[in-house]
């Protein structure tokens, strides 16, 4: 009978540990319910902010759009000299390339002399106070 006993003893003690267990595993599946209840409401908090941003840029790109739309077009000789301008500084641009990367001589035209001294022989006054060099001066350190 005492084994009895002794076993009935043994079997309370581990039951109790049993219920000791149980109730430390249901206090930590309390705590990481909480924890992802708290993180869903700050994803749900972040989605909404990223929603109503997404529809702020997409009204933003709508008004963009409906002013490019309603913008006043320039006029067709407007357009048309422009054209020919951006033709022109292509096409030249590989006669000026070395000298605008302060590398080489100004090009000269087809009279011998360069566009700078061109420019002074009509006129107007040269930028430079070195007249002929062709290169602006330099700006001075302040």
């Amino acid at each position: 009978m005492a084994s009895a006993a002794h076993e009935e003893f043994e079997l309370g003690k581990k039951h109790e540990e049993i219920l000791e267990k149980r109730a430390l595993l249901l206090q930590q599946m309390e705590a990481l319910y909480e924890q992802q209840k708290a993180k869903k409401k700050q994803q749900c908090l972040m989605s909404q902010a990223a929603h109503k941003r997404n529809a702020q840029l997409l009204q933003d790109l709508e008004n963009v759009e409906k002013n490019l739309h309603t913008r006043q077009l320039l006029h067709p000789d407007v357009i048309h000299l422009e054209t020919r301008y951006w033709a022109s500084v292509e096409q030249k641009l590989p006669e000026w390339e070395q000298y605008l990367l302060g590398k080489g001589q100004a090009p000269v035209s087809e009279t011998g002399t360069s566009f700078g001294q061109q420019r002074l022989r009509s006129g107007q006054r040269h930028p430079s106070p070195v007249h002929g060099r062709g290169k602006p001066p330099r700006p001075k350190p302040r």
